[in-house]
């Protein structure tokens, strides 16, 4: 059938990663050759749940698309997200994603950690522990994973230990290299500079992780300054104290 897109109810839009280099694709495609695969929906009173095509909700609207393709599925929303997900044969999702949607058929749909995890044909630790991630890492961590301003990978390995050691440490460091769409090598590399600084280089991550990055990158082929030893400065100079930023850097 053919919707409207004021008939559509996209509240499971957030359970998806975003990611900007595959929607442009498919954006491309979209307007070349229109829609050839129908987005799924499900019925929920005058509304239509979208359970999968979001993103080809998003690139239509883009297009200025009066309506969208659709197919219903005549089942219920739970059931619909477990049929989508086991049909995903392919599926790379991230940890992340598991764990939303895992929390979404627990916590909003009642589910119970033994039926998701015999759906799943996984343990019922394992249904736990993505729960559990979701659950700790704070949401404006979450939120930067989801709109794909963080790797999902360098969010798991780097992010999740900060944030659960000090939460504030976590949101801190992560508000201060999402804009940036680093690499998980560079978000690790300024990981440990963060942890294992003092505190102006801690305060240089957080105000400027590129000039960090940069610096980093200089120093194995800087050659050594004459006074780097702490000896006393040649005659007629006098030494001066490094400013904040300075001592951040050369604490790198």
């Amino acid at each position: 059938m053919e919707l409207e897109f004021h008939q559509l109810d996209l509240r499971y839009e957030r359970l998806r990663m975003r990611q900007p280099a595959r929607e442009q694709r498919l954006l491309a495609s979209l307007a070349d050759a229109g829609q050839q695969m129908p987005i799924v929906v499900v019925m929920a009173g005058a509304l239509y749940v979208v359970v999968d095509g979001h993103k080809r909700v998003r690139c239509l609207r883009r297009l200025h698309r009066d309506t969208v393709a659709a197919v219903v599925w005549e089942m219920s929303e739970p059931e619909a997200l477990m049929f989508r997900q086991l049909l995903r044969t392919d599926a790379t999702d991230s940890a992340f994603e598991q764990g939303w949607l895992l929390r979404t058929l627990h916590e909003d749909h009642g589910v119970a950690l033994d039926v998701l995890a015999r759906r799943f044909d996984r343990s019922v630790s394992w249904v736990s522990r993505r729960l559990s991630l979701v659950r700790t890492l704070p949401e404006t961590i979450q939120h930067h994973v989801h709109d794909g301003h963080l790797v999902a990978h360098a969010a798991m390995k780097y992010l999740v230990p900060l944030a659960r050691a000090n939460a504030g440490d976590g949101i801190r460091f992560t508000d201060a290299i999402a804009p940036h769409r680093l690499t998980t090598r560079q978000i690790g590399r300024l990981y440990q500079r963060y942890l294992a600084g003092p505190e102006t280089t801690r305060d240089l991550v957080l105000s400027d992780p590129l000039l960090v990055l940069r610096v980093a990158d200089e120093i194995p082929h800087a050659p050594p300054r004459p006074d780097a030893s702490g000896g006393t400065a040649p005659p007629g100079r006098r030494r001066v104290a490094p400013t904040r930023t300075r001592a951040g850097v050369a604490a790198l």
